[in-house]
């Protein structure tokens, strides 16, 4: 694990109420593509288990809830190439939490994403 990765897996205590709210946002928006255990689907959508993109840096897996993504991403020597549609028209609150639930679930143990560090991400996306 590189060090950006070790610094952001942090052990925060997760509000309760912030895994529902986040369970309830990966329920309606990203269990589809994703599945209910965070596998993906192959060559298609990828997984959020262990991931580079989900563990390491906030502001990129931010950026790709923000912007969507239509290029292909590369994990652990796998292609997955399906467009994923921005949620930019969640409220920052929203996309810390389904960021911060997924962060905690499916193996994972990064830190909490804040409402605050989305909000932050969003006014660097616009300019």
């Amino acid at each position: 694990m590189d060090k950006a990765m070790a610094e952001e897996k942090s052990a925060a205590p997760r509000d309760n109420a912030a895994q529902e709210e986040g369970k309830a946002i990966f329920t309606q928006y990203c269990v589809t593509c994703h599945q209910a255990n965070g596998s993906g689907v192959p060559n298609l959508n990828p997984p959020l288990k262990q991931t580079e993109y989900v563990l390491g840096e906030k502001d990129r897996l931010i950026g790709i809830l923000l912007n969507g993504s239509s290029e292909g991403l590369e994990i652990k020597g796998k292609t997955y190439s399906n467009n994923m549609p921005s949620f930019d028209y969640l409220s920052d609150q929203q996309i810390a939490d389904v960021l911060t639930y997924v962060r905690s679930n499916f193996g994972n143990d990064a830190s909490a994403v804040s409402a605050a560090e989305v909000k932050t991400a969003r006014k660097k996306n616009k300019n």
